[in-house]
């Protein structure tokens, strides 16, 4: 809207004439909508406001009727409607006029026509489908100021329906290379508000072309077309895993090389938006391996934190450093966790949040919290945990809220007893709204780190009495399940539930461990002085009368335990029994009934039978933890650092400490089973499997989009180390390799051949043998290519084991369109090995040792070529040429060749190579020659 806002604004853009009532119509000619405009604000109640609309609406619809409207009648009823409606009045009339409008030739009418539109329609309106083809026109005009109104009109009230009918349209205008700017920033949004309501109406093969445009010389088009890559890659990370290199090289170039246009500096800072949009998207993505990326990150970082240490006067410059600093932590924290940068990163936190300003608190807890889940160690943010603990009581509730998080984050086994009493003690005056999650995270904090049977129940059973209504089921059902689970808890948490029941008052969720922990394990105090049978039971029946029902049913159920367990009390029991069968509730007069027939039964077998100890509950996830989760899980940013921050905290404790009580499993969050179904109900939690095959990425990179003509140069480069790779009307590709044992080297030099400059060059690696060639891309070319310029890239590749498939590379560019070759490189498994000589015995005695397949293979091959026949020579020329060394008089055929050759791998060792080759040299042609193309220095 913000043309469209622009022009309303001064109603002046194409004036050519100051009395021309097309050109120049608020100030001069709409009168009459300024004459209504006042008349309604000078009306002094609601009554006499809606007499006049109702009177101008009069006016409009017989107008409307009559026809024969002038341009300047039209645009002035019309914008009358607008005001009204704004006003809240509803209409019944004037959309097909404002249709009309958007038909028209003239920019005055078309804006007007599409401001009806997008206020009057939404993405339902039974009338939109009128507009369809009108704004596909105007998407196709030349005319750019018609293309944004269409865009603009796309986004506010594009439906399904419309944004599969101009999609495609949409997209034409985003990468055609004739398109303006600002045309091109408003198809990028466009595009970003149909995919966040339609994700489908992205095609997958429209990736490629809308990743080359974050090298847009233009940094709006690059900030528009960022936030619709951040968008994407959220959901579709390996389809867009390209834009990783783009941020890293973009944000380089911004920090480190200032390479952004004075009009987009905000007080000092070079472009802090499109700063913040890199930095987020490089965190949604593991580290890079390349080393060549990383230092692009490191030093475009290194940067930032250095232009963070001085803090300037102005408001404006210290927030839109703050952002991007916040940001550059975070991306630090998601990429390294190596002490030393843990303790720089915690020291500068720690002056962030006792800082003076609210949001800088909250920042640096925020960012603290992630330091917290993803560092492998705590002692950095343990130094400022009595800055943490403070700020819980800060003035503000979401600091104090994300002071919870961090403490819940940073806590361990040496700070666990430390942090749960500081909890305990701010719950007495904490903020209602955040009082339940308190209680939630002190549960499992209590739970995952307790060392001692005792202090785990106590801490329990103290959080229940103190937090009352704002405890959830799943506390108390999880204190019943580890209690049930372990036997050392039993004794005691008999004795100390049966002292919180015997409190007045007591709350209700206690009564109901009580009444479950007694009737199963009552009997294990009944000994005790002060746990007596009877005195259990008065405990329990002084808590019948002001309890729910459902507390009620457990503690029937658990008298009926009582029975089978104490004989001696069991008058006491069923007069209980007798008294709730006679109550109007349903579902308690049954439970009794049932209960004091079982109980009457002559045979006690039944009694004994039915109301057995229940057995212990399965192994499972926490539903407390499934809280938290689900709590964090719900955001729309997906970064790693933005969720699974509980999994994080529970996978560094791994193997690294046993479990809390007797064995139990107090931290399962992350081993993967499924909730059962136990008879507290505890393991409800939420599954979060996808039932939905996502749609498979098109990766261009790989083998099976190998350009024709690849052949050649790969064919030419497998046994030579400099040469031409692929050459074509408008790029040259030369390749020059040194290989060293295990490691392997290779540069490769982009020509631009063409007349013309090309644009967002890039190129893309993909390596199916990942896990026994390891790549490391050690420099990117440049990102623009002038005519006749050349620029280069180098890859190191280590051998970590012997491999089969060689990897690919894509090559893509601007060239008015996207053009692109994928290739493949001439890393072959030979170029690793090292010829080796040896006697005829030895090579004859290591042969008998391969042993047959799968060490030893026999193919029958055939050759190509130029129409001559080889010769023993040039076939011996070859096979040196393979890294062979070949060894005369072994073999007792002369024509046979026989070689010898040392593979040098990093993981798997040296491995010795044997190859006997017979060659048929009457059916042998001879192959191409090699040129000698010798790359400039």
């Amino acid at each position: 809207m913000s043309a469209i806002k622009d022009k309303m604004g001064n109603w002046r853009g194409n004036s050519t004439s100051a009395n021309d009532p097309d050109r120049n119509p608020v100030t001069n000619q709409y009168k009459g909508l300024v004459s209504f405009i006042a008349d309604l604000r000078a009306a002094r109640a609601r009554e006499l406001e809606e007499k006049r609309v109702n009177k101008e609406l009069a006016n409009i619809r017989s107008k409307f009727k009559e026809g024969k409207l002038t341009s300047y009648d039209k645009k002035k009823y019309i914008c009358k409607l607008l005001y009204i409606y704004i006003l809240g009045y509803e209409l019944d009339f004037g959309h097909l006029e404002a249709v009309n409008l958007i038909s028209a030739t003239k920019f005055s009418e078309k804006q007007i026509g599409y401001l009806a539109v997008t206020l009057f329609f939404h993405e339902e309106h039974e009338l939109l489908h009128l507009v369809v083809n009108s704004i596909r026109k105007d998407l196709n005009d030349h005319n750019e100021l018609f293309n944004c109104l269409a865009l603009q009109a796309v986004a506010n009230v594009g439906g399904r329906a419309m944004g599969e009918a101009v999609g495609a349209d949409v997209h034409r205008l985003l990468i055609s290379p004739t398109s303006k700017s600002f045309v091109k920033k408003k198809a990028a949004l466009t595009l970003l508000r149909l995919y966040r309501k339609y994700p489908e109406m992205i095609q997958v093969d429209w990736a490629e072309r809308i990743i080359a445009l974050m090298d847009d010389s233009d940094m709006g088009v690059a900030l528009c077309v960022t936030s619709l890559v951040m968008a994407l890659a959220q959901d579709e990370p390996d389809l867009y895993k390209n834009s990783y290199t783009k941020a890293a090289n973009r944000l380089f170039r911004i920090v480190v090389d200032n390479a952004c246009p004075v009009g987009y500096i905000y007080y000092n800072v070079p472009c802090p938006w499109l700063q913040v949009k890199l930095l987020r998207l490089l965190q949604y993505y593991p580290a890079p391996e390349d080393t060549h990326i990383r230092n692009l990150i490191r030093q475009s970082v290194q940067v930032i934190l250095e232009q963070a240490m001085s803090k300037a006067d102005n408001v404006q410059q210290n927030n839109a450093q703050n952002a991007v600093l916040f940001e550059a932590i975070k991306l630090v924290i998601h990429m390294d966790t190596e002490d030393e940068l843990m303790v720089q990163m915690s020291s500068r936190l720690g002056k962030f949040i006792v800082g003076r300003e609210t949001n800088v608190r909250y920042l640096g807890l925020e960012a603290m919290t992630h330091l917290a889940s993803r560092g492998e160690t705590l002692d950095p943010i343990k130094t400022h945990q009595k800055q943490i603990v403070a700020s819980l009581r800060d003035r503000d509730i979401t600091v104090r809220r994300q002071a919870l998080d961090l403490l819940y984050s940073m806590c361990d086994h040496s700070n666990a007893q430390s942090i749960v009493s500081e909890l305990l003690k701010h719950l007495q005056t904490a903020d209602y709204a955040i009082r339940e999650e308190m209680v939630l995270k002190i549960a499992i904090l209590a739970e995952k780190y307790a060392t001692d049977a005792q202090w785990y129940v106590d801490i329990s059973l103290r959080l229940l009495s103190m937090a009352g209504d704002h405890v959830s089921d799943e506390v108390w059902q999880r204190v019943i399940q580890i209690v049930t689970n372990n036997e050392g808890l039993q004794d005691y948490a008999c004795r100390n539930i049966l002292r919180y029941i015997k409190q007045d008052p007591c709350h209700e969720s206690l009564v109901r461990i009580g009444g479950y922990i007694l009737g199963e394990f009552g009997h294990i105090i009944a000994d005790t002085e002060g746990s007596s049978p009877i005195e259990q039971f008065l405990a329990l029946q002084s808590k019948l009368l002001n309890c729910s029902t459902d507390t009620r049913m457990i503690i029937l159920s658990c008298f009926i335990k009582f029975v089978n367990l104490f004989p001696e009390i069991k008058p006491q029991l069923l007069s209980i029994f007798h008294a709730y069968a006679d109550v109007l509730d349903s579902e308690l007069q049954q439970r009794a009934c049932e209960y004091l027939a079982i109980a009457n039964m002559p045979d006690d077998e039944v009694l004994r039978t039915v109301f057995d100890e229940m057995p212990p509950f399965p192994e499972r996830t926490s539903a407390l933890l499934t809280r938290v989760h689900v709590k964090h899980a719900n955001t729309t940013d997906r970064r790693a650092l933005a969720v699974g921050r509980d999994d994080a905290m529970a996978q560094r404790q791994v193997g690294t400490h046993k479990t809390g009580i007797n064995g139990s499993v107090f931290a399962d969050a992350s081993n993967g089973a499924k909730t059962g179904n136990g008879s507290t109900g505890d393991l409800n939690g939420l599954d979060f499997s996808d039932e939905t095959a996502p749609l498979k990425p098109v990766n261009l990179a790989t083998a099976a989009h190998l350009s024709p003509g690849w052949e050649k140069g790969f064919n030419r480069l497998s046994v030579a180390n400099e040469g031409v790779l692929y050459e074509d009307g408008q790029i040259q590709i030369g390749l020059r390799s040194e290989y060293r044992a295990q490691m392997g080297a290779i540069i490769l030099y982009f020509n631009n051949k063409s007349s013309f400059a090309v644009e967002s060059f890039t190129t893309t690696l993909d390596n199916p043998s990942a896990e026994t060639l390891k790549p490391d891309i050690q420099s990117l070319p440049q990102t623009e290519l002038q005519p006749q310029e050349q620029t280069q890239q180098q890859i190191i590749f280590e051998a970590k084991n012997a491999f089969v498939e060689s990897p690919t590379i894509r090559v893509s560019y601007l060239a008015g369109a996207m053009q692109g070759v994928t290739l493949r490189l001439p890393v072959l498994i030979h170029k690793f090995m090292e010829p080796a000589m040896l006697a005829s015995e030895d090579y004859f005695k290591r042969w008998k040792q391969i042993g047959g397949a799968p060490r030893e293979a026999q193919e029958i091959f055939g050759l190509s070529g130029s129409g001559k026949a080889f010769t023993a020579e040039s076939t011996r020329q070859i096979a040196q040429n393979f890294k062979w060394g070949v060894l005369d008089g072994v073999d007792p055929n002369p024509k046979n060749i026989v070689g010898a050759a040392v593979l040098h791998t990093s993981e798997g060792g040296n491995f010795g190579c044997l190859m006997r080759l017979e060659p048929n040299l009457q059916t042998m042609v001879k192959p191409p020659e090699i040129s000698n193309y010798i790359p400039p220095d």
